[in-house]
C-alpha cells in the first residue's frame, strides 16, 4: 500500500508538544467527567481519546440503568448499606473506596447529566401510574421497587451532553489520539507522572501531552483469551479497541495493581462465540423480571432469594422476607440456593423436571407497563442494543405482546464457553487506588474501569468526577516538569518500528492476538499451577522477543491495530505474574489452584498487589478492609465537597 491510497496525510515525522494543568487519558464516560469536573475547579484540562470523544467509550451508546443512587429522594437505603452490601457479596474483595463514591455521589452526578441535557425522568408521562415509577419525581426505578436506589435512565442522550459540557467548559479535546505511554519524571519507573505520549490514529502524528496531574480513565483490558480474526463486531458488549491500554502503561511505569488474577466465565466476547448483548438473555440488569417458557410454551418457575416460588410478576421487584433490599444490575448477592440468576432454577433442574430448549423469554405474560420499559426503553438504551436489537427486531416485525425471543445457550446465558476461557468481566483487576482515587505514582489519579472491582455506567461517572476534582487540587499545588528526552524517544522508537519493517514474511496484529489468546487458554486457563504458568510465561516472552520485532504496519490504522495488541501481551503477562503470586484457591475472584498448600489458604486472605520497581517484580499485600471506615474516610477528604454541597441545598 502506498501513501496515495491512504485516505489521510501521513505525518510520522510530525511532532507536538502540548502543556496543561490536568491530563485526561481516555474519554469515556469517566474521562468526561474527569475532565469537566477538573475544568469546573479552574484548571485548564486536555482530554485525549482513541475515538471519537461524543460517543466512544463502552457507555457511548447508552446504557439503561444506573445503579447506586442511593441519595436520591426516594431511596430507602444509605450509601454505607449498599457499599458494605457490594463488599459481602464478593467476600471482601471488591473496591469499598469506589463503590462507596458511586453510591454516595450517584444521585449528584445524575443531577449533574440533567443539567447538562441527559434525560433521568419520565418527563413526557410515558409511564405514567406504573408500579417503578415516583409520580412526584418522576424517577423511573428498577429491579427493587420497595428500595428505590437504582433509576432507570435514558443513557444514550448522556454522552453527546457531557461532550457539549466539555467544549461548553474549554476542554481541549483530541479525538483519535492513542496515548501510548506515560512520561515519568527522570524517565524513571515508578516515579512521579508527568505527562503522556501518544499517535494520531490517522495519521501517524506523534503527540508529548505534559501536565501536572494525570487522570486513567481507560477501559478494562479485553481479547485475552479470546480473539476471533473474522468474528469480533457485536458480540463484544465494550468496543473493540477498548482493550486495557492503561493497565498496560500503568504496569510499564511502575503503577500497583490488584485482583488481576481475577478472570470469570466469558459472556460477551470479543470472539464469534457469544451473542449480541442483549438480544436475548442476561437476566441480571436489562430483561430482568422477564419470563422464560420452554419449547413447549411451559413457564418456567421464578424464585425468591430463598428458593420460594413466586406467583404474581410484582413480588419478582420486592425483597424477600428478612432482606431489607437486593442489588441487580452487576452485583448479585449469593443465593441460598442452586438457581442461576437469583430468578429461575439451574439448568440442570430445569431440565430433570421436563423443561425442554430452546428457552424463549416471554414479555407477553408481563403487565403493559413492565412490557413497554423493558422492550423500548430498556431494550434500546443499553449498551449496543438501539440498532442491532430494537430496530432490526423492530423491522423484523417482532411484537412483544404476540412474540416470544428464543435465549442463546442455555436458560438466561449469552452463550456457553469452555473453561479455559475467561475474561476480565464483573469487578475485574486493575490500578490499587487510595481515597483521593490516587495511585503509587505521584500525580496520577484512576477512575473508571481503569480501576480494580470497576463495575458499571454510575461508577465511572461518578469516579470520573471524583478523580478530576482531586486531581485538579493535585495540579494547582504543583507544577509542570521537564520532560526526559531518553524516554521520548525510546518510546517514538518503539511504536514507529513496525512501520520500518518489511512486509514480507511479517507479522501481523492478528496472528500475534490469536497467538497470545491461545497461549492464555492453554496456559493460565480454569486450574493454574505454576508449572503451566511458568510455561505460558515463557511463551508470552518468546512473543516479546521475537515477534514483536518482525511485526509490520502499513498505515496509522493497523499500526494502532498492533500497538494494542503489544499492550494486550504487556497485560497478559501482568496477570501470569499475578496468577504466580497467588498460592492458594479463592472462589470470590473465580481462582482456581491445582496445586495449593493447606498453609496457603488462611494468609492470602487479601488484597495481593503487584507492580515493577527497576524493571523488577515486587508482589505485596493489603487487608481486604485497608480503606478503613467508609463514611469518615470519605468526610475526611472530601470537606470542601460537602461544604459546597449543603451550600447548594
Amino acid at each position: 500500500m502506498n501513501n496515495i491510497e491512504w485516505p489521510y496525510p501521513l505525518e510520522w515525522d510530525s511532532e507536538e508538544r502540548i502543556d496543561t494543568d490536568v491530563l485526561v487519558l481516555g474519554g469515556g464516560i469517566a474521562g468526561c467527567m474527569a475532565a469537566i469536573a477538573a475544568a469546573r475547579k479552574g484548571q485548564q484540562v486536555v482530554l485525549i481519546e482513541k475515538g471519537a470523544t461524543k460517543r466512544s467509550g463502552a457507555g457511548g451508546s447508552g446504557c439503561d440503568h444506573w445503579e447506586s443512587a442511593a441519595t436520591n429522594p426516594c431511596s430507602k437505603v444509605t450509601p454505607e448499606e449498599i457499599t458494605l452490601a457490594m463488599l459481602d457479596d464478593n467476600q471482601g474483595y471488591n473496591n469499598g473506596i469506589s463503590h462507596y463514591i458511586e453510591c454516595k455521589e450517584g444521585y449528584d452526578r445524575l443531577l449533574d447529566i440533567e443539567k447538562m441535557g441527559g434525560k433521568i425522568r419520565d418527563t413526557k408521562n410515558e409511564f405514567a401510574g406504573a408500579q417503578f415509577r415516583d409520580e412526584d419525581t418522576k424517577l423511573m426505578f428498577a429491579y427493587d421497587y420497595e428500595n428505590k436506589f437504582t433509576l432507570r435512565i435514558w443513557g444514550s442522550t448522556f454522552k453527546p451532553a457531557m461532550y457539549d459540557e466539555l467544549r461548553r467548559l474549554g476542554v481541549k479535546i483530541y479525538d483519535r489520539v492513542m496515548v501510548t505511554s506515560l512520561l515519568m519524571e527522570g524517565g524513571k519507573q515508578g516515579g512521579r507522572c508527568i505527562g503522556a505520549t501518544g499517535m494520531h490514529t490517522r495519521t501517524g502524528k506523534f503527540f508529548i501531552f505534559r501536565g501536572k496531574a494525570s487522570i486513567m480513565c481507560m477501559s478494562r483490558p479485553a481479547r485475552i483469551w479470546l480473539f476471533s480474526a473474522d468474528l469480533p463486531g457485536l458480540c463484544e458488549f465494550r468496543p473493540t479497541q477498548c482493550i486495557g491500554d492503561g493497565h498496560a502503561m500503568g504496569w510499564r511505569a511502575g503503577a500497583e495493581f490488584t485482583m488481576m488474577e481475577k478472570s470469570v466465565g466469558a459472556e460477551f466476547s470479543a470472539s464469534g462465540r457469544s451473542y449480541p448483548p442483549y438480544g436475548a438473555g442476561n437476566n441480571h440488569n436489562t430483561w430482568y423480571g422477564t419470563s422464560l417458557i420452554d419449547s413447549e410454551g411451559k413457564e418456567i418457575p421464578y424464585a425468591d432469594r430463598d428458593g420460594n416460588l413466586l406467583n404474581n410478576v410484582s413480588d419478582r421487584f420486592k425483597p424477600s422476607k428478612g432482606q431489607k433490599f437486593f442489588m441487580k444490575g452487576g452485583s448479585i448477592d449469593y443465593p441460598k440456593y442452586e438457581i442461576e440468576g437469583p430468578e429461575t432454577l439451574s439448568f440442570a433442574k430445569m431440565i430433570e423436571a421436563g423443561y425442554k430448549l430452546p428457552f424463549y423469554a416471554d414479555l407477553s405474560k408481563l403487565p403493559e407497563l413492565e412490557r413497554k420499559v423493558i422492550w423500548g426503553m430498556m431494550i434500546g438504551e443499553e449498551g449496543k442494543t438501539k440498532v442491532p436489537i430494537y430496530k432490526n427486531y423492530k423491522d423484523a416485525g417482532f411484537d412483544p405482546e404476540k412474540h416470544v425471543i428464543q435465549c442463546y445457550g442455555t436458560g438466561w446465558t449469552s452463550a456457553d464457553f469452555l473453561p479455559q476461557e475467561r475474561q476480565l468481566f464483573g469487578l475485574p483487576g486493575g490500578f490499587m487506588n487510595d481515597w483521593t482515587l490516587g495511585t503509587n505514582l505521584k500525580g496520577l489519579y484512576v477512575a473508571g474501569d481503569s480501576l480494580f472491582a470497576s463495575n458499571c455506567y454510575g461508577h465511572a461517572a461518578t469516579t470520573g468526577y471524583y478523580a478530576g476534582r482531586h486531581g485538579a487540587e493535585y495540579a494547582a499545588a504543583n507544577t509542570l516538569t521537564e520532560i526526559d528526552a531518553t524516554q521520548v524517544e525510546q518510546e517514538k522508537n518503539r511504536i514507529y518500528a513496525p512501520i520500518r519493517n518489511e512486509p514480507h514474511n511479517s507479522i501481523g496484529w492478528k496472528e500475534l492476538n490469536a497467538a497470545i489468546s491461545k497461549t492464555m487458554q492453554n496456559y493460565c486457563g480454569e486450574i493454574k499451577r505454576d508449572e503451566l504458568l511458568n510455561i505460558g510465561l515463557l511463551r508470552l516472552k518468546e512473543y516479546e522477543k521475537k515477534v514483536i520485532p518482525n511485526t509490520f504496519a502499513y498505515n496509522p490504522h493497523e499500526l494502532t491495530r498492533l500497538l494494542e495488541v503489544f499492550d494486550i501481551l504487556e497485560v497478559s503477562q501482568l496477570i501470569v505474574h499475578s496468577c504466580l503470586a497467588r498460592k492458594s484457591s479463592a472462589k470470590p475472584l473465580c481462582f482456581y489452584r491445582g496445586d495449593e498448600k493447606e498453609q496457603d489458604q488462611e494468609k492470602e486472605n487479601k488484597f495481593i498487589t503487584i507492580k515493577q520497581k527497576s524493571q523488577k517484580i515486587e508482589i505485596g499485600g493489603k487487608p481486604l478492609d485497608y480503606f478503613g471506615n467508609l463514611k469518615e474516610n470519605y468526610e475526611n477528604h472530601n470537606k470542601d465537597y460537602i461544604r459546597r454541597c449543603k451550600d447548594e441545598q
